[in-house]
């Protein structure tokens, strides 16, 4: 998701997109009727090694508790005793990441391994991390510069050669943070739930169990008539979901 304080809107037109979706499913044109407009924003700053690494960081965690760790991996470079000091106070920790300079990949390469754990950092995303930067130094992983001239299923087939980073994460790279117009995160459990609530037979109030989620080929099928707007399609079931959840009190 894209880091806040520091987002933008997609390139892509979201009013051509939302109009070609509406006119070739009507059951789509009403979920996007009910969500409003589209306002995804993508983050603007972070290069793909800081992006990834966030990502990794983020996998199978709660927000919060991913957000203090990704802080305080970010704070324990900033501190004056570190040897490759960066110059932020630690106490920039507290405000979970924000403002803190970023470290490099030769600076994740070179911090022992007590820094990374300290951070709260598991020992498989450790090395995660690690094999982020030393694939981020031999360009596996691109630059922002080049990874913009690649395919969507080159950005795939590169970033997917990292421990840890699957084709979902790089799905969710490819359109909160390079604003790709035509991805479907097929396997994404938010999008299986949101395609259930909308074309399937799943009510708000169900317990959702895993036969009430579609197969990737079902919706596959159906998202035939999306492209090339399927991350725009993706937002709009993801809505779904946030409309089936009960009013807070």
């Amino acid at each position: 998701m894209p880091h806040p304080g520091r987002t933008r809107k997609p390139s892509y037109s979201a009013a051509e997109a939302v109009a070609a979706l509406s006119a070739r499913d009507p059951k789509l044109a009403r979920l996007i009727q009910r969500a409003g407009p589209f306002t995804m924003k993508l983050a603007s700053k972070q290069s793909p090694f800081e992006a990834l690494l966030e990502s990794i960081i983020y996998q199978q965690l709660h927000g919060k508790a991913a957000a203090t760790i990704h802080a305080r991996l970010l704070a324990s470079f900033a501190e004056p005793n570190h040897p490759d000091t960066l110059g932020a106070p630690p106490s920039a920790a507290s405000s979970l990441g924000a403002g803190l300079p970023h470290p490099t990949a030769q600076h994740i390469l070179d911090a022992p391994n007590e820094q990374l754990r300290a951070a709260g950092l598991s020992h498989n995303k450790a090395l995660a991390v690690r094999d982020l930067a030393a694939k981020t130094l031999d360009g596996t992983v691109p630059t922002l510069a080049r990874i913009r001239l690649l395919s969507d299923q080159e950005i795939i087939d590169h970033l997917t050669q990292v421990r840890g980073i699957g084709k979902w994460t790089v799905e969710m790279f490819l359109i909160f943070r390079l604003g790709r117009p035509d991805i479907l995160p097929v396997t994404d459990y938010g999008v299986r739930k949101g395609f259930a609530l909308t074309f399937g037979k799943l009510k708000p109030s169900d317990k959702v169990t895993p036969a009430d989620l579609p197969k990737p080929a079902v919706i596959e099928a159906r998202a035939k008539k999306w492209h090339p707007w399927c991350s725009v399609a993706s937002w709009y079931l993801w809505r779904a979901c946030d409309l089936a959840k009960p009013p807070q009190n």
